[in-house]
């Protein structure tokens, strides 16, 4: 039987997991196939799982990697500190039910492609937005030795607010890391309201955007010498990973 996986989110016109992976399938003669299930409500999964009892494994997207949480048997390590899930891995629970595992695959990707940016002075990062994505940077930051904090629009606990970015703290947190949407196709001239004025060449910008290749965020740091990198290789990365978990 044809093996099925897919991708649950909203919206999901632009993502990459699909033709990826079908790619993936036709070039390897993997007889398999990948959808996307587009749900408004992370309610919907019930749905999904029912219609699709050939399901070995899917990803999750935005804004569903903390909802799912919920709706798992079980958690890795990893998703667990992390707070959030973008793969599930399908096993054989008790009865003959599916067993439905997460696992974070961002963490991995986004430690393998930023680590050979980094050096001595990268020791503090400053991560733009509060979703699931930012809390993958956040532990992966961590486990790299670098101290990161996050960054709100809204005043919230354990956050600093854009207004708190002056010119001490940006010359202390040469490491940033868009974690927003904001500055993606089709709205590609936003970009996260930091001080750009002072960046420097002691700076790196990391988007986990790839969608434009080159976003304001990382063309403004561009012009001021920053090192910049997109999502790109970290989209790719841990899609491989994905991939491993469900064949484990």
């Amino acid at each position: 039987m044809k093996k099925l996986y897919g991708l649950i989110g909203y919206p999901l016109e632009h993502s990459f997991s699909k033709d990826f992976f079908n790619q993936k399938f036709l070039s390897e003669n993997i007889d398999a196939e990948y959808l996307n299930f587009q749900i408004e409500s992370i309610r919907e999964l019930e749905n999904v799982l029912r219609a699709n009892p050939s399901l070995c494994g899917l990803n999750v997207t935005l804004p569903y990697k903390t909802q799912v949480m919920a709706q798992l048997d079980e958690l890795d390590d990893d998703a667990r500190v992390i707070g959030a899930v973008n793969v599930i891995r399908f096993g054989k629970g008790r009865f003959g039910r599916r067993k439905l595992k997460g696992y974070n695959s961002d963490i991995i990707g986004f430690k393998q492609s930023i680590a050979p940016l980094l050096d001595d002075s990268h020791r503090n990062a400053l991560i733009l937005g509060t979703g699931g994505s930012s809390k993958a940077v956040f532990h992966g930051l961590k486990q790299l030795g670098v101290n990161p904090v996050f960054v709100s629009r809204k005043q919230k606990e354990f956050c600093l607010a854009y207004e708190d970015l002056t010119p001490r703290m940006m010359e202390r947190y040469t490491v940033i890391v868009n974690a927003t949407p904001v500055g993606m196709y089709p709205n590609v001239e936003q970009c996260p309201g930091i001080p750009y004025d002072l960046l420097t060449p002691g700076h790196l910008l990391y988007d986990l955007l790839y969608n434009p290749d080159e976003t304001a965020f990382l063309r403004e740091g561009k012009k001021r010498g920053c090192v910049v990198k997109n999502g790109l290789e970290m989209l790719l990365l841990q899609a491989y990973e994905s991939w491993n978990v469900w064949n484990r």
